[in-house]
């Protein structure tokens, strides 16, 4: 198990590649595969051409892309989260446990998402393309001293993608592609006693930790319909990616043998179908808007259950998502032969309800905000950089929300009644070079 989540990370059991929190995407989905589109709040982005990246989003447009292309990049997230409410103890408890502040500032870490992108025109029908990015990444750390800490106080997940592409143009109008995906993943989660609890254990003890980690393949398609000179549709689908989770656990919440000992298992995550169609219109030399609608099959994200060698299948939080939608909009202005200026808002809902709303993972709708630009050094050699913020949307979060797995924790420590308020900022640069 690798032990860098300040570079890519999600939450594995409460909840893949760099990223601190999940405000910044739905669920512990990332959006942020290149700044080129980062400027336009990757709006209509399954029908843009603009350097090697392409291929991320939609592999079809590969055969929109000239010559060998190199595209590398990263992106800087500087989140800041908070959640902010009580512990209400239970009177009839043994020990009385007294209701309690339950606040966490900033919980989320800063993180750098790297890609790198490769393209190459074989001949005037097939393009091919290689990727190394993310789709997924999370991660969130409350601390020991979080009032809450029983319903968990950590939660990571971190992926690595690449990518192997091939495109193909059918004729003037129509271009297809496909590519296969592998995605290496790791994932953790913990909770441990907080200061007040039934169990007069010590502040900090922990309840339950598992780790792991697994690799897998998917695969993706894509089409691109260039209606005429100025107007092209693009649509793209990524596959579901499941992981077997392959570790560790430990923790008196599993078994109370395991307070001081660990068991080996396995934790099923499956990582969610994608699909975005999106659009993109020359209006004059001057503009371009552009246009998607993103889908997400979150509601295939049921519970994550433990499967321990030893002490058998044990609950480690139920989930019970819903499926999400993007909605963005963008457009660029060229300026001049060299430096083309662009800017996009987005809207992506969030992927749970009110009820299944958790300390760790945080998820909630969010608003996007941004701009950036390209400037061409040479033919040959471009400059892009985009920045966005986001704001995230106060939403409440109650547990226990009547799960068994959250009745037990509540009972150790009581039941967490608060919210969840955020803003995020993201900061992208990417160099292209044509040969």
């Amino acid at each position: 198990m690798k032990t860098n989540k300040t570079l890519l990370s999600l939450a594995v059991a409460c909840g893949l590649v760099t990223t601190s929190t999940s405000i910044h995407a739905a669920g512990f989905q990332l959006a942020e595969y290149s700044a080129t589109g980062l400027g336009r709040a990757y709006a209509g982005e399954a029908a843009m051409a603009d350097n090697a990246s392409a291929q991320w989003r939609n592999p079809a447009m590969l055969t929109h892309l000239e010559g060998t292309q190199i595209s590398v990049g990263a992106i800087y997230v500087d989140p800041n989260i908070d959640v902010n409410g009580t512990v209400v103890g239970s009177k009839s408890a043994s020990p009385l446990l007294p209701t309690s502040n339950a606040s966490s500032s900033d919980f989320a870490h800063d993180a750098v998402i790297p890609n790198l992108y490769i393209s190459h025109r074989y001949n005037d029908k097939v393009a091919v393309g290689f990727a190394l990015g993310t789709n997924y990444g999370m991660e969130t750390s409350l601390g020991n001293d979080f009032a809450a800490s029983h319903f968990g106080n950590e939660a990571s997940v971190m992926t690595m993608e690449a990518n192997l592409n091939l495109a193909y143009q059918l004729n003037e109008q129509w271009s297809v592609g496909g590519g296969v995906r592998y995605v290496m993943g790791e994932g953790s989660f913990g909770a441990k006693t907080p200061q007040y609890n039934v169990l007069s254990a010590a502040k900090g003890t922990t309840l339950k930790y598992m780790e792991g980690d697994d690799t897998a393949f998917g695969w993706q398609v894509g089409t691109a319909w260039q209606i005429n000179e100025d107007n092209r549709v693009g649509f793209a689908y990524k596959s579901a990616v499941k992981l077997n989770l392959e570790g560790y656990a430990t923790g008196l919440g599993f078994n109370p043998a395991l307070a001081n000992a660990r068991d080996s298992g396995s934790m099923k995550l499956e990582l969610p179908a994608t699909a975005e169609l999106a659009s993109f219109h020359q209006l004059n030399d001057k503009w371009a808007i552009h246009a998607s609608v993103n889908w997400t099959d979150w509601s295939s994200f049921e519970k994550l259950e433990a499967e321990l060698n030893t002490y058998g299948t044990k609950m480690v939080k139920e989930e019970n998502w819903e499926d999400n939608y993007r909605f963005a909009l963008g457009a660029t202005y060229q300026l001049d032969s060299k430096l083309a200026l662009r800017t996009g808002i987005a809207y992506d809902t969030s992927a749970v309800s009110d009820k299944n709303r958790t300390i760790t993972i945080p998820e909630t709708d969010r608003t996007w905000l941004s701009v950036g630009a390209s400037y061409e050094v040479s033919e040959q050699f471009t400059l892009d950089g985009g920045i966005t913020y986001i704001l995230a949307k106060d939403a409440p979060i109650k547990e226990s929300r009547g799960y068994a797995s959250d009745d037990a924790a509540q009972k150790v420590a009581g039941e967490f009644v608060g919210e969840v308020s955020g803003s995020i900022w993201l900061i992208g640069i990417q160099a292209n070079y044509t040969f």
